[in-house]
């Protein structure tokens, strides 16, 4: 079995390298060639901590694991990451477990690669205006990937405690562009592309704050009664997601589920769009949203591509087990 351990992980993945396999996995998805299993999700009751486990299997690459893991709300104060977690990988033929990997650092990866694939195929390509809600460790890994997507001009933002909006600043200025708090009216005003990465369980966007032609990524913290933006914005926009099932489960489009403002009919997989059998974007007025729910395929499908890269450097530990 090889062991990939966390420490290794920066040194071997891309934020290239993690694109090119979500693209791929949520094409093979919507081939259904790809299909994850059933999500276990849960407050544990105890330091305020959701765990869980996330799994699939994909026919084509025979990639088979699941990652276990959740989000620890205090780590910041022990100078740990708040997502935390470990992925698996197993041989399809015995069901051997093929690879350890550690998962911190290739979930902020694999999430940003999701709205940046998202960015790819739904954005107007005339963006120019980037909008960030939420300043948390993951937003600096969206903002790195929405930038290689559009000729972007500039960074507008929202955080709930405003001081930490000088991390978005300090990305914004490392990749060359200027960088404005605003409020979230002037932002769904303003932003040609909204990234929304929060741990919100009210909504934060408003459909009234939103203007036409704007794609809109939610990629927060995805479970039970989460939500970022309001639910009537859902009916306003043309929706997708990486998986239907999750995203009227754990996912934004819950609510707008759940009021009858959008059917599950209504949610289209964005892997459909990949593979060329749905159009995308109609219009430049078109109001376009993903909802990035995070399946188990995108964590096996990065790990799988470090476990490749750690054997051609040889920097995998192999342990007889």
């Amino acid at each position: 079995m090889l062991i990939v351990p966390e420490s290794k992980i920066a040194d071997l993945m891309t934020p290239e390298a993690a694109f090119d396999a979500v693209e791929a996995t949520f094409a093979a998805m919507a081939r259904k060639s790809a299909y994850n299993f059933p999500v276990i999700r849960e407050a544990i009751g105890h330091a305020d901590a959701l765990y869980g486990f996330k799994s699939g299997f994909d026919r084509e690459s025979l990639v088979l694991g699941l990652k276990s893991g959740g989000y620890w709300p205090g780590n910041a104060e022990k100078g740990l990451t708040n997502h935390q977690s470990t992925i698996f990988l197993f041989d399809a033929d015995t069901g051997k477990c093929s690879a350890i990997v550690g998962g911190n650092l290739l979930t902020a990866l694999r999430t940003a690669a999701a709205s940046a694939v998202s960015i790819k195929h739904l954005a107007r390509q005339d963006s120019e205006v980037l909008g960030m809600i939420g300043a948390g460790h993951q937003s600096v890994f969206q903002m790195q990937a929405a930038v290689k997507q559009r000729n972007f001009k500039k960074v507008i933002g929202w955080n709930y405690h405003p001081e930490m909006l000088s991390r978005l600043a300090d990305c914004a200025a490392e990749l060359g562009l200027p960088f404005e708090e605003v409020s979230l009216e002037t932002l769904g005003r303003d932003a040609d592309v909204i990234i929304s990465i929060t741990s919100s369980f009210a909504p934060t966007l408003l459909d009234a704050h939103v203007t036409p032609g704007t794609h809109i990524a939610c990629m927060g913290t995805d479970t039970k009664g989460k939500q970022e933006v309001e639910a009537t914005l859902l009916k306003r926009a043309t929706v997708f997601t990486d998986e239907i099932a999750q995203s009227i489960s754990i996912g934004e489009a819950q609510h707008a589920v759940a009021a009858g403002l959008i059917a599950q009919s209504d949610i289209t997989e964005i892997g459909a769009v990949i593979n060329g059998t749905h159009p995308g974007r109609s219009s430049a007025d078109e109001i376009t949203l993903f909802d990035g729910t995070g399946v188990g395929l995108q964590d096996l499908a990065v790990a799988a591509k470090v476990v490749e890269l750690a054997q051609q450097k040889g920097v995998a530990l192999d342990v007889d087990f």
